[in-house]
């Protein structure tokens, strides 16, 4: 009883690990469905929980934090998407150059309104965070640990941000796949010109996917600081927008499979968490550092070979223009 209980103890943490790696997936997802490239994808979440955080602690509203870190993630992606789709800039170039800005401005900015080091203040009174939503009969449930524990800790006690995150995948599936948006959104990461020859807008579209994808890294971001956490610290998304990228790439650009992959990565991530300072058979106690790389390791494995060649959409990181 004892394992199943840290079983499910595990799952869990799964979960709440997995969120914001999702929400990243899935903003990528439609950015480079679209054809842009989104190595910003780890500015923008930081962005939002910075923004988030100040917010919701200076107003004393968790929504209006979310409001803020959604407004912030896009106003970033909007750059992103002025330098690449409007002047055709280097794409990778430009991500970059926005995660590399916000790394450096939220801590400043931190430290200059807050004074606190460059964190915001800690959210601990009500309505500044996005706490766990208790289902009918989840504490008596516990006493029968087989369904009950399941349904307790894996279903009910989880914040509206989770299961907003697990309701995106099917709607993400079913937008790409049954609706006109879907179908010319992968069409034009396809095939530019043959969308602009059907008098569609190729700049719009992707412009369109690139808001959509900042408004995702806004609830990453928001969840980030405001639901895991109680507060923005200096790099707090600690590389979590790459590894959402990495789950893309492995996921092959397709919603489900990229479920699939943050749910490993999270697994991992949650894993090298419980085995901190335990005993492991024949091994003893693993060293800290090699625990914490866990997830890294796997990724660099997964994307190195070991699970197939992934294809990416054809015209990925092409700027369009009309002339060629």
């Amino acid at each position: 009883m004892e394992t199943y209980t840290l079983i499910v103890l595990l799952l869990a943490a799964t979960i709440r690990v997995a969120t914001p790696l999702l929400l990243a997936a899935m903003a990528g997802l439609f950015s480079e469905r679209s054809g842009v490239i989104d190595l910003g994808l780890e500015g923008k979440m930081l962005g939002a929980a910075f923004a988030a955080a100040a917010v919701s602690a200076t107003t004393g509203s968790v929504w209006l934090g979310l409001g803020a870190g959604i407004l912030t993630a896009v106003a970033l992606a909007l750059v992103i998407g002025y330098a690449c789709i409007t002047h055709r800039g280097n794409q990778v170039v430009a991500g970059m150059a926005v995660t590399i800005m916000v790394v450096g401005l939220g801590p400043t900015l931190g430290l200059a309104w807050f004074n606190l080091g460059g964190q915001t203040p800690q959210l601990d009174g009500v309505g500044q965070r996005f706490t766990g939503i208790v289902w009918p009969w989840a504490e008596t449930a516990r006493e029968a640990p087989l369904p009950g524990l399941l349904y307790a800790e894996l279903l009910s006690g989880q914040n509206l941000l989770v299961y907003f995150a697990a309701a995106l995948v099917p709607f993400s599936a079913w937008i790409f796949y049954r609706t006109r948006f879907g179908l010319r959104l992968r069409a034009v990461g396809e095939n530019p010109h043959a969308v602009d020859t059907a008098g569609i807008s190729v700049n719009a579209l992707r412009y369109q996917a690139v808001i959509i994808s900042g408004v995702l890294c806004g609830f990453a971001g928001t969840y980030l600081s405001t639901a895991a956490s109680s507060g923005f610290v200096r790099d707090m998304t600690a590389g979590k927008g790459y590894l959402a990228l990495a789950a893309l790439i492995f996921g092959k650009w397709k919603p489900w499979p990229t479920l699939g992959a943050c749910l490993l990565f999270a697994f991992t991530d949650a894993l090298a968490t419980r085995l901190q300072g335990v005993a492991l058979p024949v091994v003893g106690v693993v060293p800290v550092q090699f625990i914490l790389a866990l997830p890294y390791v796997l990724t660099v494995l997964l994307l190195a070979g070991f699970v197939g060649q992934a294809v990416a959409p054809k015209a990925i990181g092409v700027p369009y223009s009309k002339e060629k």
